[in-house]
């Protein structure tokens, strides 16, 4: 796991070159019916900005991964770090199991000391809400835990391990209410989290000297009032999230001055727009929650003489079509929504398939919407996605989603991206990655600025484009989301090379390695080419 994988040269290429092709001193065996595809442009001076390291971030990369694709920022988050004790070690597992302190497998000191060891910097969570695990709690069975069988009585659900400690829902379907929130937890503020950055600068520096560059605002606090309803019962309100968030933001600062500060960080799409107080966004204006708290940021910097604590606006994104996020391939009709709902990501036309798209206009452009709000309420706030997810991973449908995902944040412009529940070594998810890290066990990557690059069907053959700053070479990566191959010519403009493109591709005939294929000359500014059914292909086009 995490070793360098053979590269794969194969005696038959798969790309089938029509222009400039050589006669075969073999016959070939018949080749699989293909259709006319969309054609491709790349514009090597239309549309160039930089594109960020940090969308090919991950949350709990595996480490020799993390290391091989070089990734830029890690991040440890999780609903469980919401109540993580950095003095003890303790977190609670919250409703995800029973409201449980226990110590991690991997605590955050843990996974900072291995992203040292891989070369990536961490993106850690720091507690907002307002409680911590407390100290005196075992770290063996039986764990203090939120709704004690023994204390407030039977309930619908117990840990098979701790029949004591049960999921806070009676017998009836109704909810304990009134526990003592004292039974895990502890009250931790600002100070609390203060003393902790001081810590961790104490071990590793500040962020400008290679310790935590990125702190994040806790961890979908709209979601607290059910994740911790044993501590936090109640709907957070606009106003809690904004005294938390400012105070905790600012004791980050105060502490280490150079690090960034990432928030609100919320689960999805409601979230965005309300925090399900009765009567709260009303009581502001009706503004929506993510403008609202932009504003709010702002407006401490305001007050505060141009002070930024808030660096990354950061939100957390899953598409709602049934089985597509977090889920495994699934039928043939979930794989082509699958590949459909990154259209979600920028897309005004798309009209969302989910429950979103009967409210709400059910246009979701998830970055174009977050760019207006920082643009219109805080501007110069970076934009990041802190968790999303398009399922799938473990197949080539999912591989093909990621590369599309990683494609349309570079052209998009987000600052940061961080793949939740992210592949193994060796699933095709990760392939996705290495198509644009290490497509060649090398380090070829994927070019570090942006040009245009159009198709004129992306939803069957998408093109991404940019150039590496390193040796100018202009790099294409071409996604054919169909279950056929297309052949289609992808012209290049404004660009001149007389070496012949290198091309490398990743496809469902054989998900364990990227195979390097016959180079491709092009003619006239144009190489047209047949792209397999479900592939990535990465085309280098030296200068």
């Amino acid at each position: 796991m995490g070793a360098r994988r053979r590269l794969v040269r194969p005696a038959l290429v798969a790309l089938a070159v029509v222009a400039a092709s050589a006669t075969p001193a073999l016959a070939k065996p018949p080749k699989p019916p293909t259709s006319t595809g969309p054609s491709l442009t790349v514009d090597a001076l239309a549309d160039r900005h930089a594109i960020s390291p940090d969308i090919y971030g991950m949350n709990w990369a595996e480490p020799a991964l993390a290391a091989e694709l070089r990734l830029s920022l890690d991040r440890w988050g999780g609903n469980a770090t919401t109540r993580y004790n950095w003095q003890t070690g303790l977190w609670n597992t919250a409703a995800d199991w029973y409201y449980e302190n226990l110590a991690p497998a991997k605590n955050a000191n843990a996974v900072i000391a291995a992203d040292r060891a891989s070369g990536t910097s961490t993106m850690l969570s720091v507690p907002t809400m307002g409680w911590v695990a407390k100290p005196t709690s075992p770290t063996t069975h039986p764990f203090a835990c939120g709704f004690k069988v023994s204390v407030y009585g039977a309930q619908q659900s117990t840990d098979q391990w701790d029949p004591n400690c049960g999921n806070g829902v009676r017998p009836d379907g109704t909810f304990i209410t009134g526990n003592n929130p004292a039974d895990t937890s502890v009250a931790a503020g600002p100070a609390f989290i203060g003393s902790w950055v001081s810590d961790l600068v104490s071990r590793y520096g500040t962020a400008a000297a290679g310790g935590v560059r990125v702190y994040g605002l806790d961890n979908e606090p709209v979601l607290w009032s059910n994740t911790h309803r044993d501590v936090h019962p109640n709907p957070t309100t606009y106003d809690e999230l904004r005294d938390k968030s400012q105070a905790v933001a600012a004791a980050v600062k105060g502490v280490d001055p150079t690090a960034m500060v990432a928030g609100p960080s919320d689960w999805g799409w409601s979230a965005y727009f309300d925090t399900q107080a009765p009567g709260d966004k009303a009581a502001h204006g009706n503004v929506d929650l993510a403008p609202w708290f932009l504003q709010q940021m702002k407006a401490y910097a305001d007050t505060h003489g141009g002070q930024r604590i808030l660096d990354i606006f950061d939100e957390h994104y899953y598409p709602q079509g049934a089985g597509v996020a977090l889920g495994a391939a699934g039928s043939t009709s979930t794989q082509a929504l699958r590949l459909r709902s990154t259209r979600s990501l920028w897309d005004p036309t798309y009209k969302d398939e989910s429950w979103i798209g009967s409210c709400c206009n059910g246009t979701v452009m998830l970055i174009p919407r977050m760019r207006a709000w920082v643009a219109a309420n805080y501007p110069g706030t970076r934009v990041g996605i802190g968790e999303y997810n398009f399922g799938g991973l473990e197949s080539i449908n999912g591989a093909l989603a990621q590369a599309d995902v990683l494609g349309i944040f570079a052209r998009e412009q987000v600052d940061m991206a961080l793949l939740w529940a992210p592949p193994t070594s060796g699933q095709p998810g990760a392939y996705a990655f290495r198509m644009y890290r290490d497509y060649d066990g090398r380090g070829g990557a994927f070019g570090d600025t942006w040009i245009r690059s159009t198709s004129s069907d992306q939803s069957k053959l998408a093109v991404y484009g940019a150039q590496r700053t390193s040796d100018g070479a202009l790099t294409m990566m071409v996604v054919n989301k169909t279950a056929s191959a297309v052949t289609s010519p992808l012209k290049v403009t404004n660009f001149t090379s007389s070496a012949p493109a290198q091309v490398f591709q990743y496809s469902a005939g054989s998900l364990s390695s990227i195979k390097r294929l016959a180079d491709v000359s092009l003619s006239a500014g144009t190489m047209t080419a047949t792209y397999p059914a479900n592939s990535i292909t990465m085309v280098v086009l030296p200068r």
